[in-house]
Parts: C-alpha cells; sequence; structure tokens
C-alpha cells in the first residue's frame, strides 16, 4: 500500500520543482502563482501576487475560469513545504497543462529565507 510520502516523492520524480534560489524568476515568468494551502493558511500570510485555490479544490478551478483554461499557461503553485504543490502540479499534468512548476520547499523555505510575505490587512472600525 502506498502512503502520502510515496505518491508525494512520485510526484516529484515527474515535476519540475523550482529552487528557491530562482523561485523569484519563475514567479515573474509565469501566467498564475497558485497558492494550494488552505484559506487560514493563505490568510495568515502568502507569497505577493498568489491566488489561492485549497488543493481539493484546484482541478474545478481549472476547469471552470476560462482564464485557467488555456494548456500554455504558465503555472507555478507552492504549499508550506511542498508536497500539496507536488501533488496539484501532477494533476494539472494529467489534466494536460504543459507549462506547470512547483517551488521547491515551499512556503516555509520561502518564509526562512526572509522573502517577503504577504499578509491581509485587517480593517479598522475605528
Amino acid at each position: 500500500m502506498k502512503t502520502a510520502h510515496d505518491l508525494v516523492a512520485a510526484a516529484k520524480a515527474r515535476v519540475k520543482e523550482v529552487s528557491l534560489q530562482d523561485a523569484e524568476q519563475a514567479i515573474r515568468d509565469a501566467d498564475v502563482l497558485v497558492d494550494v494551502r488552505e484559506a487560514d493558511e493563505f490568510a495568515a500570510g502568502h507569497l505577493g501576487g498568489a491566488v489561492h485555490i485549497s488543493r481539493g479544490m484546484l482541478e474545478f478551478k481549472f476547469s471552470a475560469n476560462p482564464a485557467l483554461q488555456s494548456r500554455d499557461l504558465r503555472v507555478l503553485l507552492y504549499c508550506k513545504t511542498s508536497g500539496r504543490a507536488a501533488l496539484a502540479a501532477a494533476a494539472l499534468h494529467e489534466m494536460g497543462y504543459l507549462n506547470v512548476q512547483s517551488i521547491a520547499g515551499g512556503f516555509d523555505a520561502w518564509a526562512a529565507a526572509g522573502k517577503p510575505v504577504a499578509k491581509p490587512e485587517t480593517p479598522s472600525f475605528e
């Protein structure tokens, strides 16, 4: 029986991961940067310019949104540490997307390197 780690390892063998060193250029080159973490994780902090599409809804959101349907779209994904992003990238490859990458180490590596993190502003009611 395969474990979640087995599935992630298999996905990582098929998917191109961008090193943290090359991530900023990959973000500039991407047509869409997708955070596949859960909503509460995204709200706590995310990469600037990222759109949130949780891993569980990824295939549905890509299928339903005309702006995300081009198979030539340059997609860059990330999650907390890179496992969910690898699984998401593998799923998009299965759907026929040709230019899908994920960020090695994910959000945790990005933040640990001191790179900028976007956080939504809490509205003031004063």
